[in-house]
């Protein structure tokens, strides 16, 4: 459990944060110098270089999408021209990308936060630059809302494993279709049948509430308050839901921990998100106080199972359940130890996790909640805490990750095992640096108040 720190306040980091943001430009600057961008994304590390590993092209965007939150924080020029050329020259095809369920990962850290900037004036403002941005936005929201499964209550975007998976991660790559809603776009069918995209962006939100987050409820016999599983499967042929399973995790009766933590992360940055909208706008999908409640309920419960299933500092290992956890003794009152000899963590889970936690305390202080919220508050600050520090900060000048000990995919065997080490350890990952990066950003806007970010501050 996570032993959380109440005392801590965001100014209390800062000299933490201004250390990362200096090692962050250099870890951008190398892998902009070292990295040939034609062989592919680069995706996770080895032996401290970035390499790339073909499944899909979803980390494209956090590569460019870091540099322009470089410029962000530190304000050098340079970071966003960088972010600019690289989103022209190479992020199209993302727009148009049919066949994954991305589009909120690639083109809202890219497009979204060129457009954010020039919103918040940041950057100078040009029209027809803007245009370019938010038809970016319009069209990929589009696109990712035509991935789409029916099913008895409602409906879902569909994982790359086709019509019949809801995997949990999208609950953040869902954003994308709220923002093509919000610059006024839709999604047309045949015979021009037109579907709503915030209709379709709840539907979605809904499904994974309801099929890949668990209560406590007595679903199955090992249903807890917070549980969630990384894949949802469904008979598409009557829309019946059959089964949890898992891609990434270590069985559907488990819980992934980066699984858990995106949708600790996209719950409470969609409840920010529909403050902004009227009750005319929500009312085509229903009423406002049910769509928060289901999602507040998401929200808090994966934040509950985080904070209950995480060692004292912060950082989870990478599933709940993985089978050699037992050999660690009582890992949950005790820090993380990313070098032991059986089971893997996952820093790119905590990253990802502490944004949501964060979002949660602030969104419920602000509804009158103030202790429970400050709980949340405080355990964002304790589990960014630790990712400032070693052995999670890399201060390597030759690693060219930011973020230590993250896991791509520990069942396939794919991450990264250094000689002298037992499990996989000591290295990077291209989503783990980008949310390692958007967390401190959150954090250094906080304590400098600057506007609050959000990933809508881009609708202007």
């Amino acid at each position: 459990m996570i032993k959380i720190d109440f005392d801590l306040k965001p100014a209390d980091l800062k000299s933490d944060l201004d250390r990362f943001w200096q090692l962050s430009g250099e870890k951008i600057d190398a892998i902009n110098k070292e990295y040939p961008q034609d062989q592919g994304s680069p995706v996770f590390t080895e032996n401290g270089k970035y390499t790339t590993r073909g499944w899909t092209e979803w980390t494209q965007g956090f590569q460019f999408g870091s540099s322009i939150l470089q410029f962000d924080a530190t304000g050098e020029n340079a970071y966003l021209e960088e972010g600019k050329k690289k989103t022209l020259k190479l992020m199209a095809p993302h727009i148009s990308h049919i066949g994954v369920h991305d589009h909120g990962f690639n083109n809202v850290s890219t497009y979204g936060n060129l457009l954010r900037l020039m919103v918040e004036g940041k950057t100078s403002h040009n029209e027809w630059e803007k245009n370019f941005y938010e038809l970016a936005l319009k069209i990929s929201g589009a696109v990712q809302a035509s991935r789409w499964t029916t099913i008895k209550d409602g409906g879902f975007i569909y994982s790359f494993n086709g019509p019949h998976s809801l995997f949990v991660d999208t609950i953040r790559t869902v954003r994308i279709l709220m923002l093509s809603h919000s610059l006024g776009h839709v999604l047309q069918h045949e015979n021009d049948t037109r579907a709503n995209l915030l209709v379709r962006g709840l539907q979605h939100a809904k499904s994974t509430a309801d099929y890949s987050v668990f209560y406590g409820e007595g679903r199955d016999r090992y249903d807890l308050w917070g549980r969630a599983a990384h894949e949802s499967v469904f008979n598409t042929n009557d829309g019946n839901f059959r089964c949890p399973n898992s891609q990434q995790g270590y069985t559907g009766f488990s819980t992934w921990t980066r699984g858990l933590a995106w949708a600790m992360c996209g719950f409470p940055e969609e409840l920010e998100y529909l403050a902004t909208l009227s009750d005319e706008d929500l009312s085509a999908y229903g009423k406002r106080s049910d769509i928060e409640a289901f999602m507040l309920k998401a929200a808090e419960a994966t934040c509950d199972f985080y904070i209950e299933h995480t060692p004292t500092d912060g950082v989870p290992y990478w599933d709940t359940g993985a089978p050699n956890l037992h050999k660690l003794g009582d890992y949950l009152s005790k820090p993380s130890d990313p070098y032991n000899d059986f089971e893997p963590v996952d820093s790119s889970a905590a990253a990802i996790g502490a944004q949501g936690l964060l979002r949660l305390g602030k969104y419920l202080k602000e509804k009158g909640q103030t202790d429970k919220g400050q709980k949340y508050w405080q355990a964002g600050l304790t589990v960014l805490k630790t990712l400032l520090q070693e052995p999670y900060l890399s201060t390597d000048k030759s690693h060219q990750g930011i973020l230590l000990h993250s896991i791509y995919h520990q069942p396939n065997g794919w991450d990264y095992v250094p000689k002298g080490q037992k499990i996989a350890c000591e290295e990077s990952s291209m989503w783990g640096d980008y949310h390692a990066r958007e967390l401190a950003l959150y954090v250094s806007r906080v304590i400098s108040g600057e506007n609050y970010y959000t990933f809508f501050n881009c609708l202007s």
